[in-house]
């Protein structure tokens, strides 16, 4: 199975998707793209197998992936404080890949029947749906 995980600002949420997955799946090898070189630096040092920057590595990455994990943003042009091109949002949303979207209610984008739950809790959450798809 092909994974990769999209994240960008400070890479935080990436950074504990990397670590969730790779703890819960060891076996599974984990691409991390980030929109810029600092979220690509902490889903590194989480644990990702590879990783790449940018907008290039994201159409690319999503061409080939079968898993896409990230926040809600990463299929929104513009979100990210600006960092998601129409180009990345595209790629994300026209891939053929599962996309398994932590729906954070930040830079705007209000999700109707999100919980208001931690980021961990979040995590978990998208862990177990990874879980269900690797049966």
């Amino acid at each position: 199975m092909k994974m990769i995980v999209i994240d960008g600002q400070g890479g935080n949420v990436g950074k504990l998707l990397v670590k969730s997955i790779k703890e819960s799946f060891p076996e599974v090898s984990v691409r991390a793209i980030g929109t810029n070189s600092a979220a690509t630096t902490n889903m590194l040092k989480a644990g990702a197998d590879e990783a790449a920057t940018g907008e290039n590595a994201v159409i690319v990455g999503c061409k080939s992936a079968d898993l896409i994990v990230g926040p809600i943003g990463i299929i929104i042009p513009d979100a990210l404080l600006g960092e998601v091109t129409s180009a990345m949002a595209q790629a994300v949303g026209s891939s053929n890949a599962t996309k398994i979207l932590i729906p954070l209610n930040k830079c705007e984008v209000l999700v109707a029947g999100a919980q208001d739950k931690s980021t961990g809790e979040l995590i978990d959450e998208a862990i177990a749906m990874i879980r269900d798809i690797m049966k």
